[in-house]
């Protein structure tokens, strides 16, 4: 780690409220971001000046170099890089904290839980009915959500709770409770000369030029290299493997949700997927709480 890095480390760990402010992390960002002033104002709706001057005063006052400036672009230091990092997380975390306390002053209190569309349905339906039957529940939003849009939700507070899958979604920086544990299958197209294979491994799996595996979006929206389709829901992607255009693996719990064009394979060496219910570290909402308890009793 360069002296750079390691200073901006210690002074982002101090009270960063006397460091930096919450304007400048959001100007910083934007520039880091677009890698261009031009742009980067234009995005802010402010004229390119005082960005400019702005970005030099945080970097006086951090005491480091976060950008590179040539006469034709703009590439980020180490440094930069840490605070580009640092500075999401705490804008998600001033985001987060502002809806959930407009959602904690509304007069009608209630949770919002997000999960993905299609997951755990069997799961969610339980565990709606078993909260609902406890006295003094309190009404409970379900926001059906793509791959990967739980997690963020969650994580930028437009939800209270959430239902999610490891190892597709990441769940650090969230209290959880695993709820259940089970094996992934891999789906193919019905008829497929591979559909009646007792089982296969992953590294077979990985193997399958005429069947590729999909490609989710990450979480910036990008998608990762690869041969495989670029996908964004779950029916995309079953269609994709009716049309013999991809093959993916999935939780066992959705092959009732299959259709008679499709195939399934257990792979026994495959990761396996564990549900859990996840909330922020800090909520000190009774809802909540109640909420967790009444999943981990299913």
């Amino acid at each position: 780690m360069g002296d750079d890095t390691a200073r901006v480390f210690v002074l982002f760990s101090a009270r960063y409220d006397d460091v930096v402010e919450t304007r400048e992390l959001r100007y910083f960002v934007a520039v880091a971001e677009e890698l261009h002033f031009g742009r980067a104002a234009q995005r802010l709706a402010m004229a390119q000046p005082p960005l400019s001057r702005a970005i030099q005063q945080l970097e006086r006052r951090l005491g480091v170099v976060l950008l590179h400036r040539a006469s034709r672009a703009i590439t980020l230091t180490e440094a930069g890089s840490v605070l580009l990092r640092e500075a999401r997380l705490a804008l998600e975390a001033v985001e987060a904290a502002e809806r959930r306390t407009r959602r904690a002053a509304a007069d009608r209190p209630g949770l919002v839980l997000a999960t993905k569309a299609g997951a755990s349905r069997e799961l969610l339906s339980k565990l709606l009915d078993a909260f609902a039957a406890d006295p003094g529940a309190v009404d409970v939003e379900v926001m059906l959500c793509g791959p990967g849009e739980s997690e963020g939700l969650l994580r930028n507070g437009s939800v209270d709770i959430a239902l999610l899958q490891r190892p597709y979604d990441t769940t650090a920086g969230f209290d959880t409770e695993d709820l259940y544990i089970e094996q992934q299958v891999l789906v193919l197209p019905a008829g497929h000369p591979l559909s009646n294979r007792p089982h296969m491994s992953m590294a077979e799996v990985k193997t399958l030029t005429d069947l590729p595996l999909p490609r989710w979006p990450r979480r910036d929206g990008s998608y990762p290299d690869g041969p495989g389709p670029q996908v964004r829901d779950h029916t995309q992607l079953t269609q994709l493997i009716t049309l013999g255009r991809a093959c993916a693996l999935m939780p066992e719990s959705l092959r009732a949700q299959l259709r008679d064009d499709h195939a399934i394979v257990p792979v026994p060496d495959a990761p396996a997927v564990t549900t859990v219910i996840a909330w922020p570290p800090h909520s000190r909402s009774k809802a909540v709480a109640d909420l967790v308890r009444t999943a981990t009793r299913l």
